[in-house]
């Protein structure tokens, strides 16, 4: 097994595990909540952490059919996969800070301080080149995989 895909199995099971956790956590608000529902941000949290569990599945999945070399492959695994935790790492605080019901709105907030108008822009650039970029490049690698073998 290559080192792409051992970590992209790693990831995939602590993203689960952080989905089952969160789980509970959602569970709780929504147990404790008079209209049954919890935060946005640990409802986001939750499901987004199931959600990228799989996406890690599937890149493991792309890593063990790559034609590329392993250190390209392993480049564009981790990529993707520190801006999938990193996403999730946004929604717990979010969740734990109950300071928004939408990151992305104007002033950009974290707790009760006001970020600067460009982090969060320059923030989502960056996460939009590692978890586009590195997939792409793990699923270009197992289509030269699988269609020229």
């Amino acid at each position: 097994m290559s080192l792409a895909e051992k970590i992209c199995l790693s990831a995939a099971f602590l993203f689960f595990m952080t989905g089952l956790l969160t789980g509970i956590w959602k569970y709780r608000h929504m147990a404790r909540s008079e209209d049954a529902t919890s935060p946005v941000y640990v409802d986001i949290a939750h499901r987004s952490s199931l959600l990228y569990s799989f996406a890690a599945l599937l890149l493991a999945a792309f890593s063990a059919h790559s034609v590329l070399a392993d250190w390209v492959n392993t480049t564009a695994a981790v990529a993707a996969l520190v801006f999938f935790a990193f996403a999730i790492g946004t929604y717990v605080i979010h969740g734990l800070l109950q300071d928004t019901d939408n990151q992305l709105r104007r002033p950009h907030r974290l707790g009760k301080r006001q970020l600067p108008s460009w982090v969060t822009g320059f923030f989502m650039l960056l996460l939009i080149v590692g978890e586009v970029g590195g997939a792409l490049v793990l699923g270009a690698g197992a289509m030269l995989g699988i269609w020229q073998g």
